[in-house]
């Protein structure tokens, strides 16, 4: 029997003077390709019910320990936030967005979990590693 996740992931751009909406549009797009996306005066607001896109990405590009570090470093309750770098969502890519602010601004992603658990959710689509390698919890 597979978990059922409750989830409402909310995903806020900016869009600048310099950039073309269309193509704001598409970063948030690749990454969450199930997202309800519009357009709003200077952004991009995005809805979904899934991360299941982000977490393959996530396991391809083998990064779900710097994941899960962001996940935690981010945690508030039954939510946790991260930001990601416009132009590598633009080709597909998951590029957390830490430290100094990017030039192109940031992809905000804030996650709340009603079932099962944050750390369950975390869980689920960023799975503790060992050797690199998930590990069943």
């Amino acid at each position: 029997m597979s978990d059922i996740y409750r989830v409402d992931v909310e995903i806020t751009a900016p869009v600048y003077d310099t950039e073309v909406t269309s193509r704001v549009i598409d970063a948030v797009a690749n990454i969450f390709p199930n997202a309800d996306v519009e357009e709003q005066f200077g952004e991009v607001r995005g809805e979904a019910h899934a991360m299941d896109h982000f977490s393959e990405l996530l396991h391809r590009q083998e990064i779900l320990d710097t994941a899960r570090g962001e996940f935690f470093a981010n945690r508030e309750g039954d939510t946790f936030s991260f930001a990601l770098k416009k132009q590598a969502a633009f080709v597909d890519r998951v590029n957390f967005s830490v430290g100094e602010p990017d030039e192109l601004g940031e992809i905000s992603v804030r996650v709340r979990v009603d079932e099962p658990s944050v750390e369950g959710y975390i869980d689920h689509i960023a799975p503790p590693t060992e050797d690199g390698q998930p590990v069943d919890a």
